[in-house]
């Protein structure tokens, strides 16, 4: 690769480090139009279909590791929260992967990758302990960095269900059906996020690539492995929580409908025979109605229904219906 090419500054969007020693390059695209990706294309001869996932509207199927002939094509996922939507939407960065070069593409909405990138591009310790070894290195501290900020996503998440409970339990129920929603859609996206990473990283250090070098830092790529299932066992223990106070809640809101159901049906059994009385005595029947002729009837008869009233009410006091 020609040095030359890469001290060039060919576009705002396209920002390249190299190492005190020169051996090392991280280049960092942001939001990969046609101008950018021309660049990759012209200056490093890139695979059409690779290029393709790296432009900034679209995302890629799926995460994906490639051995190319001369560079390796990782594809990942990471999710950022976004505060206006209230949902995890996932976030793609594209590495082309060279023997003297790192070459980083994404939107610019990943912080702890632009952090990285700001202290090694205005701290010269920052630059040295990064850029001065090798490419494995830099992709693993890259890597390191982006799945330590999925832990502040699982905070909140873990908040989220915490307030559920909270609201479940202090009879706010109904409300409570959309909230949790939200959070599961949340946690499944999250999931669908995080999910083929532990089988990308372990297909990156099974084989012996020349590329991508993991003398000394085997360990540290185990380490990154470690770190993919402490976030998939997050992940699964919210989702089973979130389904037990689902389960919870639902079981909640049916015996409180199923209580107003009961509630209602007595009060229409009590009525029914109420009405039938009334109706019958308002049919103005002469010769046999009784209490229709005398002075105390209207009370006599509102007695009868205020007696049975009584009567239906203590006998489904007895069979414990209310």
């Amino acid at each position: 690769m020609n040095k030359n090419i890469l001290t060039r500054q060919p576009h705002k969007n396209i920002s390249n480090l190299q190492s005190t020693a020169g051996k090392l390059n991280w280049i960092n695209i942001t939001n990969a139009k046609n101008k950018e990706i021309d660049y990759l294309k012209r200056k490093f001869k890139f695979s059409a279909s690779d290029l393709r996932d790296a432009y900034s509207n679209r995302l890629s199927e799926r995460p994906k590791f490639y051995i190319r002939g001369n560079y390796c094509f990782l594809v990942l996922q990471f999710p950022i929260y976004n505060p206006k939507t209230k949902t995890i939407e996932a976030e793609e960065i594209d590495f082309f992967i060279g023997s003297d070069y790192v070459i980083s593409i994404h939107r610019d909405t990943l912080p702890p990758l632009i952090e990285l990138f700001n202290k090694c591009n205005n701290d010269k310790f920052f630059k040295g302990q990064y850029l001065n070894s090798t490419n494995s290195l830099l992709l693993y501290e890259i890597l390191t960095r982006l799945h330590e900020y999925c832990y502040p996503i699982l905070d909140h998440i873990s908040l989220d269900i915490k307030n559920l409970e909270k609201n479940i339990f202090a009879g706010r129920e109904r409300r409570m059906v959309t909230e949790i929603l939200f959070v599961k859609r949340n946690l499944l996206s999250f999931r669908k996020i995080m999910q083929p990473h532990k089988t990308i990283i372990q297909k990156m250090t099974k084989k012996k690539i020349e590329l991508l070098p993991m003398n000394g830092y085997k360990d540290y790529f185990d380490d990154l492995i470690e770190n993919t299932k402490d976030i998939w066992d997050n992940l699964n223990n919210q989702k089973e929580m979130i389904e037990a106070l689902e389960d919870t809640n639902s079981s909640l809101v049916s015996f409180k409908l199923n209580d107003i159901m009961r509630t209602l049906t007595i009060f229409s059994v009590v009525i029914f025979p109420l009405t039938l009385l009334a109706g019958i005595f308002s049919m103005g029947a002469r010769g046999g109605m009784p209490f229709v002729d005398s002075p105390y009837g209207f009370w006599m008869i509102i007695g009868i229904m205020a007696i049975g009233t009584i009567g239906m009410f203590a006998f489904f006091k007895k069979k414990r219906w209310m």
